[in-house]
């Protein structure tokens, strides 16, 4: 292990080539950004808060699309990714980016119905352009296999009935989510994509075949579903996911890039699935359980992808075998980080309660603010979450999970009003 660190390319120092250039500039920046990001919000308040995060959201948004037409670019020029692949991939980061913007300025159901259409019609064509490619051989050839070294039809069903079930989890487990995505919610989940896609660049083992050690590099994301949901989180790691198939392309099969990428990550939008458990008192234990779920998710993906499509590689090995132990070698080293990094941070009573103060999704509240009643102002718990708060005037709205709160003072007034027939 310590030799290789030793050995590890690091690419936030490595300007050696086109590519290594952008990636030390682009994760140089990304911290830059997160950090200016977080210093502006706290400091700044009500409705300057919310104009300064929404401008930096769509900016957000403008620089990941940015970046990531320019690694795909260079993965054409120097990597020779077949032009099949290209312009699909491209199509669908433009995509993505604009249905983001589109998103900000405008959230009705039919705008939701035309983004979701157009992405997932760009996602069905790149996926289709991946077919096409493997049916030709060129996805093997390069890497020095041929199609019955594939498991085509393991890969499919695979894929299959992992999505089914990744979209049933992410639902079921977020029913009583918000719905629909917010200025904050879209915000929050450009910055943590960002800070996770940046931080997956301080490598610490990284394997031949694709998959590395990263210093929690899902952390951000895990904390996203936290605070926002299943749901958005499941959506935060289905895109997190693309954006890694262009930082570390290895796509054989458009079954194996949806295992390997989209849905690997989609799973880690399920670590907040245990944060309205009432019955679990600390949140270190509620994300740490999350995040094992999470975890043995993106392991299962991994696990099947290499059994059905780099199941060559095993040798005289059993093909299951040889899989369980590439995989376990950088996905349980790399979660196991990110959760004894998040369980440090959820000790840090400060950083719960901002993250509570800020989330959409939560409605059990460790560190509520204890509130102080005054002549004009009256402490109130809201029945939906359980919060303690302080208002004026006879008629108030939970900070938290804005459940409408009326003064007992308002409640007799009423009563005795007269009831009209």
């Amino acid at each position: 292990m310590f030799l290789s660190l030793l050995e590890t390319e690091w690419y936030p120092i490595l300007f050696d080539t086109p590519s290594n250039i952008v990636r030390s500039v682009a994760i140089w920046l990304t911290i830059a950004a997160v950090i200016v990001f977080l210093a502006c919000f706290f400091a700044f308040k009500g409705e300057k808060r919310k104009k300064f995060a929404k401008y930096y959201g769509i900016g957000a948004v403008i620089y990941a699309c940015v970046i990531g037409v320019l690694f795909l670019v260079l993965s054409f020029i120097e990597d020779g990714i077949a032009a099949i692949l290209f312009y699909p991939l491209l199509a669908l980061i433009v995509v993505l980016a604009g249905g983001a913007l589109t998103l900000f300025f405008r959230r009705d159901k039919i705008t939701y119905i035309v983004v979701g259409c157009l992405a997932g019609a760009a996602l069905i064509a790149s996926l289709i352009c991946m077919g096409i490619n493997f049916s030709w051989g060129d996805a093997l050839e390069n890497n020095g296999l041929a199609a019955e070294n594939v498991n085509t039809v393991g890969l499919y069903v695979s894929a299959a009935v992992l999505v089914l079930a990744v979209i049933a989890a992410a639902f079921l487990c977020g029913r009583k989510d918000k719905k629909g995505f917010s200025t904050r919610s879209i915000t929050f989940a450009a910055v943590c994509i960002a800070m996770s896609f940046a931080l997956s660049y301080l490598k610490i083992v990284e394997m031949p075949q694709g998959g590395s050690i990263t210093i929690a590099s899902l952390l951000p994301l895990m904390i996203y579903s936290y605070m926002f949901g299943t749901k958005k989180g499941v959506f935060a790691g289905f895109i997190y996911g693309i954006l890694q198939a262009f930082q570390d392309t290895y796509i054989l099969h458009p079954a194996q890039f949806l295992l390997d990428y989209p849905l690997a990550f989609s799973a880690i939008g399920l670590a907040g699935m245990f944060a309205n458990v009432k019955a679990l008192k600390f949140p270190q234990v509620r994300f740490a359980l999350g995040a094992l779920v999470a975890a043995c998710g993106r392991f299962l993906m991994h696990f099947l992808s290499g059994i059905f499509a780099f199941g060559y590689f095993a040798n005289i090995q059993p093909v299951w075998l040889y899989s369980l132990i590439y995989q376990a070698g950088y996905v349980l080293p790399d979660i196991a980080i990110a959760i004894v990094a998040g369980v440090l941070v959820f000790s840090s009573k400060t950083f719960v309660r901002e993250m509570e103060r800020r989330a959409e999704n939560l409605r059990v509240f460790t560190t509520p603010a204890t509130p102080v009643e005054t002549e004009d102002r009256h402490v109130a718990t809201c029945p939906e979450c359980g919060a303690k708060f302080t208002y004026s005037g006879s008629v108030a709205k939970c900070p938290y999970c804005n459940t409408p709160i009326e003064s007992e003072q308002a409640k007799a007034e009423n009563d005795t009003q007269p009831k009209q027939e």
